[in-house]
């Protein structure tokens, strides 16, 4: 009875911490597929009656949507497996290091604003002639991801049994071949977190393809900002690209949330 009754306390407790983010996410759904007129209604009406998705065919008509989703899938892709490349070794240098303080610089680094970056990478990408490229959005995306990888796997190399490398490097490894064949394949669920984590934050970026990109290069997260207008708030066509944009990284998310709890907790374990 008792664990029947802490079974129904906890699932109470998650629904009223995650119901805000739960409504909001519904309301969005709801907004956009109203017409204006019942948008701006009061009292608000809910549920869409009769549903519309001319908000979802203007979303398309305002924005080269299928361009701004393949530069989005180039810059997060790319930017992930950078970071992850190099990434992944630097972590791996700091725990065995135990170079605390390098360890400290890569969170700071992690939890500066991005907003901080932009104008010295803007001016040096001028300077280098990149702008309206992808080049420049990529590389700033590494401001972000980059972070994401070391710090998570700084936990996950830390806590692996050092008796392992030890035993590889006695029977004749290099310290590469310990990382690659040693290494790597225990930290695995962590590179899962670090690759899942640094494709979400690098995909929901907006502050650097706003600024850094040109027609042409324009990610997802701008569409959402053009159906702003100096006239009106359209609140419709709004929320059809924000769940538009927010869409694969939500499925990402509910795909991969049982890897992503995994190795979040066993690398808390690990470097306890």
């Amino acid at each position: 009875m008792k664990r029947l009754l802490g079974r129904i306390g906890f699932g109470l407790s998650v629904l009223v911490l995650i119901s805000p983010a739960i409504m909001v996410f519904l309301w969005m759904l709801s907004l956009s597929m109203k017409t204006e007129l019942d948008n701006t209604a009061f009292p608000p009406v809910f549920i869409p009656n009769p549903v519309t998705w001319d908000n979802y065919a203007e979303v398309f008509a305002r924005n080269d949507f299928l361009l701004y989703a393949w530069n989005s899938v180039v810059v997060s892709f790319s930017a992930t497996g950078i970071a992850l490349l190099l990434g992944v070794p630097a972590g791996y240098g700091i725990a065995k290091m135990r170079a605390i303080r390098l360890a400290g610089l890569i969170l700071i680094a992690r939890i500066t604003p991005g907003l901080s970056y932009l104008i010295p990478l803007f001016l040096l990408f001028q300077w280098l002639g990149l702008t309206g490229t992808l080049w420049p959005i990529i590389i700033t995306h590494l401001v972000i991801t980059l972070p994401i990888v070391v710090w998570v796997m700084i936990s996950f190399f830390e806590g692996l049994p050092a008796e392992l490398e030890e035993a590889a490097l006695v029977d004749g490894a290099t310290i590469w071949q310990a990382f690659r064949h040693v290494a790597m394949p225990l930290a695995r669920p962590g590179i899962t977190v670090a690759c899942i984590l640094s494709f979400i934050f690098s995909w929901n970026n907006f502050i650097f393809a706003v600024v850094l990109a040109g027609r042409e290069t324009r990610t997802l997260p701008v569409a959402v900002n053009n159906m702003l207008t100096f006239e009106q708030i359209s609140w419709g066509p709004l929320s059809a690209a924000a769940l538009l944009v927010t869409a694969p990284v939500l499925i990402l998310t509910l795909l991969a949330q049982k890897q992503i709890v995994a190795g979040l907790t066993a690398g808390g374990v690990k470097g306890a």
